[in-house]
């Protein structure tokens, strides 16, 4: 009788532990969501302050052609591109932004002050959320590749999770570093 007991208190702490790890993978999932839309909110600000700093006339032709090129294509890629596009718009952005000198002619411009705060902000952030979320996804793919996860099924229908990666590096004139006296 109290093989019984045991074997039923068992099987009910198995349930009970399968139970809270797929409440868990569910939270990740739904942190990684969160994480994914704010990296693409403070994407698609990085894109736009880089366009319309391209489009105000405050930078040299050349500079802005590049920038809204860049700015442009980050902003209207795909998914399956968006990576590739976005580090090309960081490219572009040390590439503009590579020497402080180009930075401290744009701060002595009229607006060229509130321009350089805004893309300075905006260039900033995106690193922070590409960290989040892709923290958020490695914790996820830790629970993931447990053996009980994937005989029991536990993740359900979910996609995979999957890292953004891309180059983020913000130009030098633009990290406290770098920036211009």
């Amino acid at each position: 009788m109290t093989t019984w007991i045991w074997s039923i208190a068992a099987v009910v702490l198995f349930a009970v532990y399968l139970s809270w790890t797929a409440g868990r993978l569910d939270r990740l999932h739904a942190r990684i969501d969160a994480a994914r839309a704010s990296l693409d909110a403070q994407l698609v600000r990085r894109a736009s302050v880089a366009q319309e700093l391209a489009t105000s006339s405050l930078l040299d032709p050349a500079a802005s052609l590049l920038l809204y090129d860049a700015s442009h294509a980050a902003r209207q890629a795909e998914d399956d591109h968006r990576e590739v596009a976005e580090s090309d718009l960081s490219l572009a952005l040390r590439a503009v932004f590579g020497d402080p000198e180009q930075v401290l002619a744009l701060l002595e411009a009229p607006g060229g002050q509130e321009a350089v705060k805004d893309l300075t902000a905006a260039v900033r952030r995106v690193p922070m959320a590409r960290r989040f979320h892709n923290d958020a996804v490695r914790a996820a793919r830790a629970v993931r590749e447990h053996r009980l996860v994937r005989y029991f099924r536990l993740a359900g229908r979910a996609p995979f999770p999957l890292a953004f990666e891309m180059d983020d590096e913000p130009p030098v004139a633009l990290t406290p570093e770098g920036a211009p006296a």
